[in-house]
């Protein structure tokens, strides 16, 4: 067997192993295995990430006892998702779970898929986490069916509400991405440069994605991601991010025309494709 299919295989037994116990308590309506385990990026340094489900909350000391012998572990981080983590003492390899209400993972749903309500980036990370994930364990059946549901074609309403949302944010609007680092770069200040050219790609790629109507597969591995499920990629996308993301040494002296060129591309897409925002602000 390959080295990669073996570390795959000994990664899925550790899934299924952990599924296992968390499926043991009745507070546990489900358990998924998804991140990059699910996607064909998976690599050797990708981690076990479990979606636990539940009908209510697990208590600590019952979570901890689940991690317990591990070589490291933080249980009960309340950072992003309410989650755990620690090192596998057995194979060495990190286990992310995160802690999902049934009820709120539905209503987070249905807030795309339903009503069709964008967000500032990321809008349909949810439903590309809960379409492609791995069913471990489903106690009566409500995880597949929650699949099931997110097994439907890109909503246009959905598609249309996240270019008219993070589009004009790029440069158009007053307080736009790009204005706001222009005044960074007079200002000096790297770190606000930094901060809103992360923010400026997460609307970029959101648009993207909903032009190509494919579910956004979160923070990781945009340009992958995007070359292997978008038909439609604006010229040269890949090489702009990058020369964007390496400004010359000791300044910023083409960050700017950069981010013109780059975002010139994606608005010669949407052109084409019928879908530039309208003028009216969201």
């Amino acid at each position: 067997m390959p080295a990669s299919d073996h570390n795959c295989s000994v990664l899925v037994s550790l899934a299924n192993r952990v599924a296992r116990q968390f499926g043991s308590l009745d507070q546990v309506e489900a358990v998924a295995l998804s991140g990059s385990q699910t996607s064909e990026l998976r690599d050797s340094n990708s981690d076990v990430d479990l979606y636990v489900y539940v009908t209510r909350v697990i208590p600590l000391e019952i979570r901890g006892g689940i991690a317990e012998g591990a070589e490291r572990a933080e249980i009960g981080n309340e950072y992003w998702e309410p989650g755990d983590e620690w090192i596998d003492q057995e194979t060495g390899i990190a286990v992310d779970v995160m802690f999902r209400h049934v009820t709120w993972i539905e209503e987070q749903l249905d807030r795309v898929l339903g009503q069709h309500q964008a967000a500032v980036g990321y809008s349909t990370c949810f439903w590309y986490n809960v379409r492609y994930s791995q069913v471990l364990f489903d106690r009566n059946g409500w995880l597949n069916d929650l699949k099931k549901s997110c097994d439907q074609p890109y909503p246009p309403e959905l598609k249309r509400a996240i270019i008219d949302k993070n589009f004009p944010l790029l440069r158009r609007n007053l307080s736009s991405y790009l204005r706001q680092i222009e005044l960074a770069i007079s200002r000096n200040d790297p770190v606000s440069v930094n901060h809103r050219l992360a923010a400026l790609l997460a609307s970029y790629f959101d648009a993207l994605f909903a032009v190509n109507e494919v579910p956004h597969p979160g923070e990781k591995r945009l340009i992958p991601h995007a070359l292997a499920q978008c038909h439609k990629i604006p010229p040269d996308m890949p090489e702009k991010i990058k020369d964007l993301l390496t400004p010359p040494q000791g300044g910023y002296a083409t960050t700017v025309a950069d981010l013109h060129l780059l975002i010139d591309g994606l608005e010669n897409l949407l052109a084409s494709e019928g879908l530039r925002p309208s003028e009216v602000a969201v």
